[in-house]
């Protein structure tokens, strides 16, 4: 990670603690963790959050196409640095939550996956619950996945709002590396069984 990166994330912390949620920047086994699935799908990709771009390196590393990628970043300063890097991906500076209110942002079709930098554990309810879901009703198509870390013991989304979603969460694997150490979640739709009588 470059310097200027570094020192981006620190003063973007400085301005607000709260809505960076980490004092440094998603490291390189947190960010292969995050995206160890996605070149295994096939369709744009939407990144919430991405920050000074760690995963979203790390998603053109697997072969996402910069113009298969939508960056949803409300800090000004890191939706400017991004469109400069990667003048291909689409960069849609706005908070998250308003995905509900947002078409799909790749016109007909959806995404295959949405993998989230977003610091949900520090985020208000009613926030959390809109991105999520506005990103499942608008965005993500119906096997879509949406990939998100935390720092915290357990799936950052509450399990009440899971279930009013119809939605499930699978831990997929911890980054010990990470500085600090992260855990990486996978939601999913719930998927009827029917059984045949």
């Amino acid at each position: 990670m470059a310097l200027n990166d570094t020192l981006s994330f620190l003063r973007a912390w400085l301005r607000d603690p709260r809505g960076i949620g980490a004092v440094t920047p998603s490291g390189a086994a947190l960010a292969r963790l995050m995206t160890a699935h996605v070149s295994q799908l096939d369709g744009p990709v939407i990144e919430l959050g991405p920050g000074t771009g760690a995963l979203t390196r790390a998603l053109l590393a697997r072969g996402v196409p910069p113009h298969r990628l939508a960056l949803i970043e409300a800090d000004p300063h890191f939706a400017d640095a991004l469109a400069r890097r990667y003048p291909k991906a689409t960069i849609l500076r706005m908070d998250a939550a308003q995905l509900g209110n947002t078409e799909s942002l790749f016109g007909e079709e959806r995404a295959c996956a949405v993998v989230s930098g977003l610091p949900l554990l520090s985020m208000p309810a009613l926030q959390v619950a809109a991105i999520v879901q506005g990103v499942f009703e608008r965005q993500l198509r119906s096997d879509g996945m949406f990939y998100q870390f935390t720092y915290g013991p357990r799936c950052p989304l509450p399990a009440a709002l899971l279930k009013r979603l119809n939605l499930q969460a699978q831990r997929v694997g911890s980054a010990l590396l990470n500085l600090p150490p992260a855990a990486v979640y996978r939601i999913t739709r719930c998927v009827d069984i029917q059984v045949a009588v």
